[in-house]
């Protein structure tokens, strides 16, 4: 088992490492949630104002995913066709916004102008929580409330029956069909979390239909598993292009003998498997995720889940697929560095995260603490972790041919003006299309190396670019990419 602790003089030179190069393929993604009330009181205007600033911070704090969330508890933050407009969009629930806005469309459009994958952010299960005190007449808790359970203040879609499984499959497939998603993304909501003394109301489906289960846990893991199925074919078929990732709660499993192994986390807290039913190893074991976004929220030293202890769990036992770890940028400000306790433990989090194989980048929460800057955080992206641009991490499971090189590069001139230009590389289907070109510039005698990301450019979704200043002597490739950013060969051309 490898040891969890990193020496001092091993994070010195990882931290060096860190800040001469960064890695050129990283997901770099923040959580823009509904739930906490930041839209409410404000016109449509006012919130794609406040959105539109958001993200231009985030973009110059080097994010590249936004995971916008748009379903919280069947309900919508886009037109849908089946379920209401969200509460916590426009203060009331089935109010659509004043003038007509789509929020999920217009964050696709604005993320894409600013080089960023927007991955739509759904809860399968939940149907109701505690402040919500009105539900529309189409919702489906009030249309079909049969399928439904309490649980405390919440209604949960009861994961028992086959008829919400399929309904979750309908909305998804609306938000599929009628938007340019990069991902389709869930959380950490699964079976409820459970309270003391209130059990899940579910025995008498378990009991009506065990489908060969002995006991019920097992029975309810299963529920979610199929969900998980068919949501991974879902998505397969309508768009295989597009993402499937799950952000869990940041422990798997307790470990019964108290270290790390492959039953479990050297923790003591709440656990996916055992208290929200949810196998997450076994879904990235079969492939019915793209990706895994663990809540590692705690901090180095926390005894019940300890952060370091978590990331090299997660390496070690769910690597099957990419993994980015779930950053807490308000609790990792509040931490102290126990090595060098005059700093908080930003510094420390991302040299053991880069050290990690399978570790492919990091997801914030939340995009707007990000903006906040506490402790410096979003500063330390900027200058350091996210000081040059990155490309989202190779999916080869989903695909793994490159476009073909961008076609007749050159160089135009629009009046005073001197742009780059080429034309998009011919493919047939739409997983073969360039939807994106990424500009490298190198000085006379540079070494061509694109794997260096410190000579990125620019990566545009047009296929010319305009050159500002003096750029004679200068030598640029041009490549392609597709919807999996698999990268195509490159175009040279030189002033």
């Amino acid at each position: 088992m490898k040891k969890p602790i990193l020496t001092i003089l091993a994070l010195c030179l990882l931290c060096m490492v860190a800040f001469a190069q960064n890695p050129k393929r990283e997901f770099r993604g923040a959580w823009i949630q509904c739930v906490n009330g930041q839209y409410l009181g404000k016109s449509p205007q006012q919130l794609r104002e406040m959105l539109s600033s958001q993200l231009d911070v985030l973009q110059g704090a080097g994010i590249n995913a936004i995971m916008f969330q748009c379903r919280a508890e069947g309900d919508a933050l886009y037109k849908s066709n089946y379920e209401p407009w969200s509460r916590y969009l426009t203060g009331e629930q089935g109010v659509a916004p004043a003038d007509g806005w789509d929020p999920l469309a217009w964050m696709v459009e604005q993320c894409h102008q600013r080089g960023m994958e927007c991955h739509a952010w759904i809860n399968p299960y939940r149907a109701k929580t505690k402040g919500t005190t009105m539900l529309a007449l189409n919702h489906a808790a009030v249309r079909h409330p049969e399928r439904m359970f309490l649980y405390g203040d919440l209604f949960i879609f009861n994961p028992a029956l086959e008829e919400n499984r399929f309904y979750t499959c309908m909305v998804v497939e609306d938000i599929l069909t009628r938007y340019d998603v990069d991902g389709l993304h869930m959380d950490d909501y699964f079976y409820p979390y459970p309270e003391k003394g209130v059990p899940i109301p579910d025995e008498a489906d378990y009991l009506n239909n065990p489908r060969g289960f002995s006991n019920i846990a097992d029975w309810r893991r299963d529920n979610v598993n199929l969900l998980i199925r068919d949501l991974h074919r879902l998505v397969r078929r309508v768009k295989p292009w597009v993402k499937f990732g799950i952000s869990p709660f940041g422990i798997y499993r307790n470990s019964p003998t108290g270290m790390n192994d492959k039953q479990g986390s050297a923790t003591a807290g709440l656990q996916n498997y055992d208290d929200l039913y949810a196998d997450i190893v076994l879904w990235t074991e079969k492939g019915w995720i793209d990706y895994t976004i663990p809540q590692i929220y705690w901090n180095i030293g926390t005894k019940v889940a300890d952060y370091e202890v978590l990331c090299y769990w997660w390496n070690d036992y769910c690597g099957k697929r990419p993994i980015f770890i779930g950053q807490d940028v308000e609790r990792t400000v509040k931490g102290t560095d126990p090595q060098h306790p005059e700093q908080h433990q930003m510094m420390l989090k991302y040299q053991i995260q880069r050290s990690l194989p399978k570790v492919q980048g990091s997801c914030q929460w939340y995009a707007a603490a990000v903006v906040n800057n506490p402790g410096n955080y979003r500063t330390m992206l900027e200058q350091h972790y996210h000081n040059t641009p990155a490309l989202q991490p190779l999916m080869p499971y989903i695909d793994k041919k490159a476009p073909k090189a961008p076609r007749r590069a050159g160089i135009d001139f629009h009046g005073q003006d001197i742009y780059l230009s080429w034309t998009a590389p011919k493919g047939k289907k739409e997983m073969d299309r360039a939807v994106k070109y990424v500009v490298y510039r190198f000085a006379n005698g540079e070494k061509q190396d694109i794997s260096d990301p410190r000579h990125i450019f620019a990566i545009t979704r047009q296929t010319e670019l305009l050159l500002e200043g003096n750029q004679t002597g200068y030598t640029f490739l041009i490549t392609a990419l597709d919807r999996l950013q698999n990268e195509s060969k490159p175009a040279k051309v030189k002033l």
